[in-house]
């Protein structure tokens, strides 16, 4: 067996972290083991999905029915992403393990340390470096059991190259913000792509929870214009469909929507400048940086200014 087949121990990844040394996060991709007398397995973090599937159900409908969450069980716990019933993935967690920026190996659950949970789970992989995660058994299987597949309001057209928005919308709002999403897309002249439309179940155990209710989130794909001006144009429009959105009762996965302005994101997330403060407090020398952290620290920190393209109008 040669050294990049091999994986990672908690050791290892401990004096990588305090030596600021590399590591191949791939090597991170183990079945740790299988507990079926508490009802738990616990994974490394970089496990695929249908690895897991794999082993605990091989050869039936599990591996098709989780094509819809992250790839990986360390990505999924990054964005508290939704699982294919709809639940985030907080739902499934019972503990996990990780090395902290100060390199050392802590296990942390929802009682030993719920501010750490909390944080961690949709923390955008702030706050160190995943080792293991412990996932219940009975969550899982219902999520399979329980699954929902997405729904295709308008399917994919044609090859055009599309950027997608995710935007929650209370249930009962759906129809009218779609109505005024098409008209909307229809004033500005850009296309709409396709329309993809899934339950999302609420949680509230996570500090920047996106998924503060139940809601259906749609994903619209649009064309992303071939110059810059109609990709300024199509930005703008973006927002005016966050803004829809949030005057029907909704918001936005904050994970994937960089176009949201500062306004938009303190409505939807009041809690966003305090998980910034949160994160240079366990971090202090920022070595877990990446783009979203800079990217939101620089949306609080900018001074407002509109800048605004008029929609097209024909002669």
């Amino acid at each position: 067996m040669n050294a990049r087949s091999m994986p990672v121990s908690a050791q290892e990844l401990c004096e990588s972290v305090r030596q600021s040394l590399p590591f191949d996060p791939s090597r991170l991709d183990r079945v740790l083991r299988v507990d079926t007398s508490r009802g738990l397995v616990e994974v490394q973090a970089q496990t695929s999905w249908k690895t897991l599937a794999a082993q605990l159900r091989p050869g039936d409908a599990l591996t098709r029915e989780i094509r819809d969450m992250r790839v990986s069980v360390g990505e999924s716990i990054a964005w508290n992403a939704a699982g294919p019933d709809g639940r985030p993935t907080v739902t499934h967690v019972e503990s996990f393990t990780m090395v902290t920026p100060d390199g050392l190996l802590r296990r942390v659950d929802r009682i030993s340390n719920p501010g750490l949970f909390a944080l961690v789970l949709g923390g955008q992989g702030l706050f160190g470096v995943l080792y293991s995660v412990t996932l219940r058994l009975e969550s899982l299987a219902r999520a399979v059991s329980e699954a929902q597949p997405p729904e295709d309001i308008i399917g994919p057209r044609g090859t055009v190259l599309a950027r997608r928005l995710r935007l929650l919308i209370p249930p009962d709002q759906l129809a009218p913000l779609l109505a005024e999403t098409k008209e909307l897309c229809a004033q500005w002249r850009i296309p709409i792509q396709g329309i993809r439309m899934r339950r999302i179940q609420a949680e509230d155990e996570t500090f920047l929870r996106w998924a503060r209710r139940d809601y259906v989130q749609i994903r619209l794909a649009m064309d992303m214009g071939a110059n810059l001006a109609t990709q300024v144009r199509t930005t703008q429009l973006r927002r005016e469909l966050i803004d829809l959105a949030i005057s029907r009762g909704g918001s936005f996965p904050i994970a994937c929507t960089p176009e949201a302005t500062r306004a938009q994101a303190e409505r939807c997330y009041p809690q966003l400048a305090e998980f910034l403060v949160e994160q240079r407090r366990i971090d202090p020398h920022e070595r877990w940086v990446n783009p979203w952290l800079r990217h939101h620290r620089s949306l609080l920190g900018r001074e407002a200014c509109e800048v605004r393209w008029e929609r097209y109008v024909e002669p």
